[in-house]
């Protein structure tokens, strides 16, 4: 393992690595996806606040914030690609390790590709609606294939494919927010300062199984993580791409979802998924529509390809670390690792074809936020077992960050078991079959040595 590390930090040295301005972007782009564009509908089915929506976005930034802080000093400290395969391998156990990566290779990177991918070919469907309902998928599956194809031939293309894309939805997404402000006005039955009842919503079973959705929609804010090993001077680079990139999205998650309850109705929107195109709706008319839900179809290029690009490192370092998996470690001849590209790839095409939208949601959003509790708590654990350990990053106000991660993400987890019992016991079962083919694979290890 310490071999295959420092094989990788070295690639970082070079004029091929990511720079601040791509790790950034791999973090926005990451987060900006599936979750912002198709969860208030279901929100909104439980909670008609505005008031309360908002804070339920500015509570997912300063978690998911907190969340950054924490990753900060542990890809300072530990600067190996993989995220959470590299941490919790370092921290508790290689089986805790290869269980976390079991966990991103299927739910945390496959799953949201397909849900990214679906949400984009929707949006183009709902935008053209000349092309039949099952176009959605196929486009879906065009974009992931594309992708796979870019991100497989050499950093550069990676780089510039990226940059470009996110810089894209980054302007799309202020013009939509200022053209929903100043082109519309809020509806009747929306309000934005509290009211009576607004309070008992906040501690409310609905907010907390609500802040799951939203919770998912920041996911990825820790994605510079996973590809570490590439990043250039990576102890101070990973740090400022964690918390600049999660603080822009935090802000424009907020004007977002304030542009869609400022332009169209509660009852327009309750239950949908293509939020966006709903209130381009009411901000442009029909004809405007279809512009914003051609650009909103752009706009989600970039969080597929930053998925592309950041999960399969999880799977190259499973291949590093174990034998059976080596063929997942094959890179190219520029260092990328093209067959970990496809396999996830492959992964994602499954999902698109067999599986329902909110469910995929709800089970990822339940199982990568196991993942990052964990990881979070090795902060602590970390700091007690290896105080000496070199950070060149420290946590600012610590232990706040991380205690007010792992407080608020606890609770959301524990209403998902109680009110989404069917998706909380499917994301455990995920773990324990991770758990038991580890077991399985280090026993026929040991037999075969």
């Amino acid at each position: 393992m310490r071999g295959s590390a420092t094989e990788k930090l070295s690639v970082t040295k070079g004029r091929d690595g990511f720079g601040l301005m791509s790790s950034s972007t791999v973090v926005i782009a990451n987060m900006i996806g599936t979750g912002v564009f198709t969860s208030l509908g279901f929100q909104l089915l439980d909670i008609q606040s505005g008031f309360v929506i908002l804070m339920l976005w500015a509570v997912g930034g300063v978690v998911a914030l907190c969340g950054a802080l924490s990753y900060a000093e542990l890809g300072a400290a530990l600067p190996r690609s993989g995220g959470e395969f590299n941490f919790l391998s370092r921290i508790y156990h290689p089986g805790a390790g290869f269980v976390s990566g079991w966990v991103s290779s299927t739910i945390g990177f496959a799953a949201p590709t397909a849900l990214v991918a679906l949400t984009s070919g929707a949006y183009l469907s709902a935008a053209l609606p000349f092309l039949p309902d099952a176009a959605s998928k196929w486009v879906a599956a065009a974009l992931v294939t594309g992708l796979a194809a870019v991100h497989s031939t050499h950093r550069n293309n990676s780089a510039r494919v990226q940059n470009s894309f996110t810089v894209v939805k980054i302007v799309l997404i202020i013009l939509f927010c200022a053209a929903g402000v100043f082109l519309s006005t809020a509806p009747n039955d929306i309000h934005f300062l509290p009211v009576s009842g607004d309070g008992g919503l906040l501690v409310s079973s609905a907010f907390a199984v609500s802040l799951i959705y939203v919770n998912y929609a920041y996911t990825g804010w820790n994605a510079v993580t996973y590809i570490s090993g590439e990043v250039n001077n990576p102890q101070r680079t990973i740090p400022v791409a964690l918390v600049l990139g999660t603080s822009v999205v935090a802000l424009l998650y907020v004007a977002l979802n304030f542009t869609f309850l400022h332009s169209a109705p509660i009852s327009a929107m309750q239950g949908e998924i293509e939020i966006a195109y709903v209130s381009a709706l009411h901000i442009f008319g029909a004809g405007g529509a279809v512009v914003i839900g051609v650009s909103l179809s752009i706009l989600l290029i970039s969080t597929v390809s930053s998925m592309t690009l950041a999960g399969p490192r999880v799977l190259q370092m499973i291949g590093e670390d174990f034998a059976i998996f080596r063929v997942l470690a094959k890179t190219n001849v520029h260092g990328v690792p093209a067959t970990a590209i496809w396999v996830q790839a492959g992964i994602s095409l499954v999902f698109i074809f067999t599986n329902s939208f909110e469910s995929i949601l709800v089970l990822a959003g339940f199982t990568l936020g196991l993942n990052t509790l964990f990881t979070v708590l090795g902060v602590f654990i970390l700091r007690w077992r290896e105080p000496d350990l070199e950070r060149p990053y420290r946590i600012s106000l610590f232990p706040l960050p991380p205690l007010i991660y792992l407080v608020i993400t606890a609770w959301t987890l524990g209403f998902i078991l109680l009110e989404r019992p069917s998706e909380g016991l499917a994301g455990l079962g995920i773990v324990a079959a991770g758990t038991t083919f580890y077991l399985l694979s280090s026993a026929g290890r040991k037999r075969t040595e």
